[in-house]
């Protein structure tokens, strides 16, 4: 209890600036955790929901069912299922001109997914810099508040005829809080944004592969439509 205290005690003690630097280094801290949570839930759902998505996609389901079925939903499709939603409808926008090829066709599906495809991993990489930016500065902004809190330690021992550790301690003590302060903010936000990063990429992987899959289905249905269109037109 006492040391809890005297920990409190320092703080209260430190500096305006040293209090400022602590302050705003909690601040970050306090906004870190807060986009780490949200971060990931946003990829453990994204996850989640792909995996559901694609053993409905696979169990051999119509994708005009499918589509409706995704499209009569309250607010926007997300994740995988905005990519088979964009991909799908440019698809049928193009199949109904009869006179494009498969590959005209497909052009455009995969520009649409492409798009799609930007704008989901753009989502799941929101405030990723941030958390690189914590990372980066919140060590140097402690270490700053620890130079100044030093420092005026050191002035303050200057004014008296006789030092003693008793007297500079507590100084020194409460500016290198500071840098603890800076590395306790900084070092969740390095793995976090490590941990995060590698999973964003494995996930657009992930969704890159679908759409490969998904443009190969929808090539073979295109060129099979053209195909019999040309059969009844001979």
């Amino acid at each position: 209890m006492g040391s809890g205290l005297n920990f409190l005690d320092l703080i209260l003690e430190a500096s305006l600036l040293v209090q400022l630097v602590m302050l705003g280094l909690v601040a970050m801290s306090v906004m870190s955790w807060t986009i780490i949570f949200q971060r990931k839930k946003a990829i453990s759902d994204a996850l989640i929901n792909a995996k559901k998505f694609e053993q409905k996609f696979w169990s051999g389901i119509d994708l005009s069912k499918l589509y409706n079925e995704i499209s009569s939903r309250s607010g926007q499709s997300q994740g995988i299922e905005a990519l088979f939603t964009s991909g799908f409808k440019e698809f049928a926008r193009h199949k109904k001109n009869t006179f494009q090829s498969a590959s005209i066709v497909m052009e455009g599906t995969h520009r649409s997914m492409r798009v799609a495809l930007s704008r989901e991993i753009e989502k799941m990489e929101s405030s990723l810099s941030f958390l690189a930016t914590v990372g980066s500065i919140s060590p140097y902004i402690g270490l700053f508040g620890t130079v100044w809190g030093i420092m005026n330690a050191f002035i303050a021992l200057g004014e008296v005829k006789q030092a003693t550790l008793q007297m500079v301690a507590p100084g020194i003590a409460e500016a290198l809080i500071a840098t603890a302060m800076g590395l306790f903010a900084a070092i969740p936000a390095v793995i976090a944004y490590n941990r995060f990063s590698n999973s964003v990429e494995k996930l657009e992987s992930h969704y890159i592969n679908f759409m490969e899959e998904f443009a190969n289905i929808l090539h073979r249905q295109a060129a099979t439509q053209i195909e019999a269109q040309a059969n009844v037109s001979a």
